[in-house]
């Protein structure tokens, strides 16, 4: 047990995962056979020993609803005080649409919740980042720091091609500037935009914000905190990290699961990351199924050939055909001599006999959930 309270964003997506967020929000994006986005936020908690997770979501959260089942396979379904709560859009009179509009606006709809909040410390953690960060040895360098916040940063830059944050460091592990630059520019370290800071002074920037209109907490609560002397500890994650902004991050997060390096980054033995289970039979393989460097989740039926694929739970593979490339989504069916490469399935489409699509690695061809071609 530990002096640490959870709050995941789960309000957010970015509009360039198009389609992929059109009834999920990105934290609940299906990843890697078995998972989904949030797992690893609240596997990185569970395994800090934090039993206190709010989870702050906007719209589009049924499916999210359905994953966390209360929290139970991530040991956060308790009676009483603690576990994990969740936060649908406080109403308040400047938010009558329900939606946040950044994220110190969220945090300010919440207000009351955060004051009761029983640690002295709060880590805020994105929903949509896969990363498996041990936390709870960057509490401990918190600790240490003596400073008030510390920003969780990676020395790796995120392959997106969103905006990023970075801190630059005016002595070792401290910093007092940050800049915003597309990652195009290694000067700094890159924020993962996970931070873990005291609860007052979280309290007194969600109040300065509200009070001044503000929404964002780096260009406008943290910038003034950093304007007004303020300094941040850096904390340095070196595993592996992505921020799933787009259907390109999305697809090339999954096929990076391929390598061997990058998997036991993400999964490493001493950190486990935990998901709802799901009783499923064994993957069937038939005499003519051909299987090379791919993830198969459990209860696959595989009578075609697949190469270089994430498959998740439930997928079929007909006899014939051909799959190269390719994240395929639950109990989706791939017909007899279709040819898929480069393609993004959702969940429950039915590709039928002799299909043939063909994207690239730069612009994998999505479809969406339930369409039957």
């Amino acid at each position: 047990m530990t002096d640490l309270y959870g709050i995941i964003y789960a309000y957010h997506s970015y509009a360039g995962l198009n389609d992929l967020v059109s009834d999920r929000t990105s934290a609940s994006l299906p990843f890697c056979s078995r998972y989904r986005l949030i797992d690893f936020a609240l596997s990185s908690m569970t395994n800090a020993g934090i039993r206190d997770v709010g989870i702050v979501m906007q719209r589009n959260y049924q499916s999210l609803l359905d994953h966390l089942e209360g929290g139970k396979d991530w040991d956060l379904a308790r009676s009483g005080q603690g576990g994990l709560r969740l936060m649908p859009p406080y109403g308040t009179h400047d938010l009558d649409s329900g939606e946040y509009r950044g994220c110190m606006e969220a945090l300010a709809a919440m207000r009351s919740y955060i004051s009761d909040i029983p640690k002295n410390s709060v880590v805020l953690f994105r929903g949509d980042l896969a990363i498996n960060i041990d936390l709870k040895d960057a509490y401990k360098h918190h600790l240490a720091s003596g400073k008030e916040i510390t920003a969780i940063c990676t020395d790796k830059a995120f392959d997106s091609g969103s905006d990023c944050v970075r801190f630059i460091e005016d002595q070792k592990g401290v910093s007092r500037h940050m800049h915003f630059r597309h990652t195009s520019s290694r000067e700094g370290l890159e924020s993962t935009e996970v931070y873990i800071i005291q609860k007052s002074l979280l309290v007194e920037l969600v109040d300065w914000s509200r009070k001044n209109g503000k929404l964002h907490f780096h260009r406008d609560a943290l910038a003034r905190y950093l304007r007004n002397g303020g300094s941040v500890n850096l904390y340095v994650h070196k595993g592996y990290a992505a921020h799933i902004c787009s259907v390109a991050d999305y697809y090339a997060a999954n096929l990076d699961m391929l390598s061997s390096r990058y998997r036991a980054d993400l999964f490493p033995e001493e950190r486990p990351v935990y998901t709802k289970g799901r009783s499923s039979v064994s993957t069937f393989y038939g005499s003519t199924a051909k299987v090379s460097n791919s993830l198969i989740a459990d209860g696959c039926y595989i009578e075609g050939e697949v190469e270089n694929c994430v498959l998740f739970r439930g997928v079929r593979v007909a006899k014939g055909a051909v799959l190269k490339d390719c994240v395929i989504m639950q109990d989706t069916s791939v017909g007899r001599d279709s040819q898929l490469t480069c393609v993004i399935a959702d969940k429950d489409v039915f590709f039928s006999v002799g299909i043939v699509l063909t994207g690239s690695r730069s612009l994998p061809l999505y479809v969406p959930k339930g369409k039957e071609i």
